[in-house]
């Protein structure tokens, strides 16, 4: 199985440096990120993607769609995907950082996840992507998930994740050989 990994377009609360994990919140793809997700969707106009999985939160479902006009196939919202619970929300990114920076894979902070809870969540989504017949996935989800993904599909430890960075609309790919049985 092919799988590409896609971080959302920029949305407001980028912009602002503003941490989000509610569906809820008014958090969108601004101008900017409206582009980038036109870009990769050029990028990625060849690639025989068979389906779109998606976190909870609109901003991957905007960049999906923009990227899906080029396939036209089912986009698929999945729970597991949805951004780390940062216990920071609607708060400076900064202010998430320099509560948990000392030991972000086991911190949690007002109620959050730590990463390693994170990578828990989106073992899930791993688990059920092994359960699908698609050959070519595409996945749209949030920095946090690209950086265990990545640790996951690479064989990286649990500290690699800490000094990843994913900008807005990156792609990652990975060649997955599903085992039968």
């Amino acid at each position: 199985m092919k799988i590409y990994c896609v971080r959302h377009g920029e949305t407001n609360y980028n912009r602002l440096g503003l941490c989000n994990d509610d569906p809820a919140r008014d958090v969108h793809l601004t101008e900017t990120g409206i582009r980038q997700a036109e870009a990769v969707a050029e990028q990625l106009s060849s690639v025989p993607i068979e389906l779109i999985v998606i976190s909870g939160l609109p901003r991957t479902r905007e960049t999906a769609d923009i990227i899906n006009r080029y396939h036209h196939v089912p986009v698929e919202e999945h729970a597991a995907l949805n951004d780390i619970v940062s216990g920071f929300e609607g708060r400076p990114v900064a202010d998430y950082y320099a509560a948990t920076g000392h030991d972000r894979l086991h911190l949690r902070i007002n109620g959050g996840e730590s990463l390693l809870d994170y990578k828990r969540r989106v073992q899930g989504f791993v688990d059920w992507l092994h359960t699908r017949s698609e050959s070519t996935v595409l996945v749209v989800a949030h920095e946090e998930t690209l950086r265990v993904l990545k640790a996951w599909f690479d064989g990286l430890p649990d500290e690699a994740m800490l000094d990843m960075d994913f900008g807005n609309c990156d792609v990652l790919r990975f060649d997955w050989v599903v085992k039968a049985g």
